[in-house]
């Protein structure tokens, strides 16, 4: 196979690779799709949850066979004080027709996609490292791996292999990201009996629910998530690497400190640690986003930096764009015309598309971060929010105006004065649009 020449290799059977193979194999390209692990999703993480939407676009009905766990029907936020929590959320039957997404585990739902992009006619080779690209002048024509006589070669490569790129860093568009750019999220999956799951939660049969979490993540930038599997809840958080070098923490010290909140204590009572696992996440955003193709490759999903980290979502934007790369490259096979300019139409469908506009209304959320004392939005202001809900609803003399007051102190304190919360505002405000 050292000397065969393939229409398309694609480096990552994650979402964004396996969707790329998916497109290009059922187009009928010849396609490698190219795995470090043993299988597909042995290297992966995410919390997770998968969208109807972006996933249907490429397999129509693919939750009548997906290793799917749990319809969400509700998602929630807690503002979680010292021993109390503070909760939005939004509960709706309509989340059922059609459905908008389901709770999933990479190590089954990325072995089902990359399959699927297999049937197709793509050609998956496993525990196999690309370890740079073959080029020809200024054109990218294949991938050496680390096996012997292990030289790929093809028209076009999709580098599809995370956050922490190599192929992105040889091409010169993956810099290595500041330690504000990306955060270190720490996962544990909790096996418990799926009757206990449906009794904590107020569910009923495969209804599933996902908690945000913010606070609790010593006063580092940060957000910790909650996800209902069948029988099993994955409980995890995600913090800045920069945070965590200034503050010398751990990141699964910020999980102990999580699981042991009375308020999620009661929730995983009985539970069992089945598996743990990090992952580093790009949080760069809209800036950090690089050249998406040039002269025989494009890049896609995390290792493109498309994840829209406000909302907590990635394999949606990595499932889509690895599709656009693979239509993209479809036209390209067309015309015979691998270069950047033939390559284009992938530039062009994403930002046409959600992707772009999204990560683009948040460009400012990056800079908000680095600017505003972490502290504050994520450890003092959860805690001023819990203690003036406290307040305000403990009946003991105290007039409501007086609470009222003092509430608003709180509050007032927690981020340095009324100047201060007005600034906050004012820059969150420009920073969630654009």
């Amino acid at each position: 196979m050292a000397n065969e020449h393939f229409d398309a290799i694609v480096v990552g059977a994650g979402p964004a690779g396996s969707a790329a193979a998916f497109t290009m194999a059922k187009a009928g390209l010849s396609v490698v799709l190219m795995e470090r692990g043993e299988f597909a999703g042995a290297k992966n993480i995410f919390g997770g949850v998968i969208y109807r939407k972006q996933l249907e676009d490429i397999i129509p009905e693919f939750w009548k066979e997906a290793p799917l766990e749990r319809e969400i029907i509700e998602q929630r936020m807690w503002m979680l004080g010292e021993q109390s929590v503070v909760t939005f959320g939004h509960r709706n039957e309509a989340f059922k027709q059609p459905s908008n997404c389901w709770t999933g585990l990479r190590v089954k739902f990325d072995q089902w996609f990359a399959g699927k992009a297999e049937q197709a006619g793509a050609l998956a080779i496993y525990e196999t490292v690309a370890t740079e690209l073959i080029r020809e002048g200024d054109r990218v024509v294949g991938v050496r791996t680390d096996r012997e006589d292990g030289d790929l070669y093809a028209s076009v490569v999709v580098v599809a292999d995370g956050v922490n790129s190599l192929l992105g860093k040889a091409l010169g568009i993956h810099r290595e990201w500041a330690p504000d750019e990306v955060s270190l999220a720490v996962k544990e999956v909790i096996a418990l009996p799926k009757e206990k799951i449906l009794d904590r939660f107020n569910l009923e049969g495969n209804e599933g629910v996902t908690i945000e979490l913010i606070g609790q993540t010593h006063g580092m930038a940060g957000l910790g998530f909650l996800y209902t599997n069948q029988e099993s809840i994955s409980l995890g958080v995600g913090v800045m690497v920069s945070d965590l070098k200034k503050k010398k923490i751990k990141p699964y010290q910020v999980l102990e400190g999580l699981k042991a909140h009375p308020m999620l204590k009661r929730l995983l009572q009985g539970g069992e640690t089945k598996e743990y696992s990090g992952h580093l996440i790009p949080e760069g955003g809209y800036h950090s986003i690089p050249s998406l193709c040039g002269n025989g490759w494009v890049i896609c999903g995390d290792a493109a930096q498309l994840v829209n980290f406000v909302h907590r979502e990635g394999t949606n934007l990595a499932m889509t764009s690895g599709r656009f790369a693979g239509e993209a490259i479809v036209e390209a096979h067309q015309r015979g015309d691998y270069s950047k300019a033939g390559l284009s139409g992938y530039d062009r469908r994403i930002a046409a598309s959600f992707v772009h506009k999204d990560l683009k209304k948040y460009q400012g959320m990056h800079a908000l971060l680095r600017d505003v004392d972490p502290t504050i939005m994520f450890d003092k202001l959860p805690y001023a929010v819990n203690e003036a809900a406290y307040q305000m609803l403990l009946v003991d003399g105290v007039s409501k105006a007086e609470k009222q007051r003092k509430a608003l102190r709180g509050i007032k304190n927690a981020t340095g004065g009324s100047m201060n919360l007005l600034k906050l505002g004012y820059k969150g405000w420009r920073a969630i649009n654009g």
